[in-house]
């Protein structure tokens, strides 16, 4: 029996233009970023509101555009441009049409305020829906690489030694640049652009060494207040009971810290001792625990530990999204003081004194025992002593079980399925601004999961299934409208090409009225 085998044609042109909503599946995440994103109120993205200049793209379809794209996994403008030509849900989402990727970027870096707002309508509309029950709250922060090479940074000194340096090298590109226009071999009126080159790099490392002592300026004046706590403590102390001297806050950067020239406000971070540095931002995510893990509230930070940033965490949870009342973290946010203050507002904090694996340990623990890094420390700090018995009771263990299984995964799903590890902004502001971008692409892909794959209201058909009988009507009138002019026009076209498989009886290749 011969082969069979589908025909495939790419010559023949289609004699009506297709409906792009029959080749998006009907369960497709672009339907409900469309609909959820129409349903809010967009107002506070930027317009050109005197109608000026070419015609804008509305502020809705781009805002799906980036959505659908970051839960999708592309975040380069360019890359973005390019899907809506080549992916089909993506040019259904355009409605055919192809914003460039200066347009894509220019919005997405002016409108972060706006993406933030939509973050909270986001879990508006979870709650609107019975999906999202704000109570337990899980914490975590994961690092995620700058737009900067690590090795663009300099330290203090280092950087005054180049600017004298590139000051001396300047000098002489100047003598011989004005030796060269006494001899006229030269335009008087230009500099070289050595120089020019050489004047920039000298103010990227001027302005290094100012954000150095403004940064060493800070932590002293954070650290001043224990500083005077400690003096009046000895002070009151009598005799040889006071005890060496304290030393003051160092107002002046130290021999270790740097700066970054291509992103100054990064920093160099490892995710664990096993791990090798790297320029990054220190990326927050408050989840819910409480079944749906969704992102509650998303921050960058540019402190390589969590130490300190448990209550900035929970304060940016808004307070439309419900009131927490407890906070699972690990033991990099054991800090006294936050964890105290959080306590005092009523809202329960579980933090591990230990390594996780300690604190709830497996039953059938693979390691033998001789070979397991445990090394037991007392604890004297009452704090830390309650929570040491608070996480031993079972209530304690079973709720802080759920840490692991919420907040981890949402970082798991956003570098491994999403595939975002590296921002593509620079500076914290923006940056923070692309991961809240991030972290409502994921909202908006989790909220999708938890509803079945469904839209949020009815369809607005054209999706599924045979035509309507006023679909097939319209498409009649159409047909019967069309022009003879244009039919004629098709007709050439066809017959033009030499795979044309019609020719009139004639054996002309041109049809015309009159041509037979």
């Amino acid at each position: 029996m011969a082969e069979r085998f589908v025909t495939v044609d790419r010559m023949t042109p289609m004699l009506l233009p297709e409906d792009l909503r029959n080749w998006v599946d009907e369960d497709d995440l672009v339907h409900f970023v469309i609909e959820a994103v129409e349903r809010m109120d967009l107002r506070g993205f930027r317009v050109n509101v005197r109608g000026t200049g070419d015609a804008q793209y509305p502020p809705s379809m781009m805002l799906s555009l980036l959505i659908y794209c970051y839960a999708n996994g592309i975040f380069s403008s360019r890359r973005i441009e390019a899907a809506t030509r080549r992916d089909v849900a993506v040019r259904y989402l355009c409605a055919n049409t192809h914003p460039d990727h200066d347009t894509i970027c220019r919005f997405r870096r002016e409108n972060f305020a706006a993406v933030a707002d939509c973050f909270l309508k986001v879990l508006e509309l979870a709650r609107e829906m019975k999906l999202l029950k704000v109570g337990v709250v899980s914490v975590d922060g994961t690092k995620i690489r700058a737009n900067a090479s690590k090795h663009r940074n300099v330290t203090y000194e280092r950087a005054g030694e180049l600017v004298e340096l590139l000051r001396a090298d300047v000098a002489e590109l100047l003598e011989q640049a004005e030796e060269a226009d006494r001899r006229e071999e030269a335009d008087p009126g230009k500099l070289p652009e050595e120089i020019g080159r050489r004047q920039r790099l000298k103010e990227k490392l001027e302005e290094a060494q100012r954000r150095l002592e403004e940064r060493a300026k800070e932590r002293a004046e954070r650290e001043r207040a224990e500083y005077e706590r400690k003096v009046k403590e000895r002070e009151a102390r009598k005799g040889s009971a006071k005890g060496r001297h304290i030393q003051p806050p160092e107002e002046k950067p130290g021999a270790e810290e740097q700066a970054n020239l291509t992103d100054p406000e990064s920093r160099l971070m490892r995710r664990s001792r096993n791990e090798a540095f790297e320029q990054s931002y220190n990326a927050q995510a408050a989840v819910d625990a409480d079944g749906s893990a969704l992102v509650l509230s998303a921050r960058v930070s540019v402190c390589a530990n969590d130490i300190g940033e448990l209550e900035a965490d929970v304060r940016a949870i808004p307070t439309e999204a419900g009131r927490v009342r407890a906070v699972l973290v690990d033991t990099g946010y054991a800090n006294g003081e936050q964890v105290e203050a959080l306590q005092a507002e009523g809202i329960e904090v579980y933090c591990a004194m230990r390594a996780e694996a300690l604190e709830c340990r497996r039953r059938y623990e693979f390691r033998p025992a001789d070979r397991r890094r445990e090394k037991p420390v007392e604890y004297t700090a009452p704090w830390r002593r309650k929570m040491i018995e608070k996480l031993a009771s079972p209530d304690g263990r079973r709720l802080y079980a759920r840490r692991k299984q919420t907040v981890e995964p949402v970082f798991g799903i956003i570098k491994s399925v999403m595939g975002f590890r590296a921002f593509r902004l620079r500076g914290q502001a923006k940056v923070q601004g692309e991961w809240s971008l991030v972290c409502l692409a994921y909202n908006f892909k989790r909220l999708w999961k938890l509803m079945g794959g469904r839209r949020i209201g009815p369809s607005q058909g054209g999706i599924t299934g045979s035509p309507s009988i006023a679909s097939l009507s319209t498409l009649l009138g159409a047909l019967v409208a069309v022009s003879t002019s244009a039919l004629l026009g098709f007709g050439r076209k066809i017959l033009a090409t030499p795979e044309g498989r019609f020719r009139n009886h004639c054996g002309s290749l041109a049809l015309t009225p009159t041509s037979c």
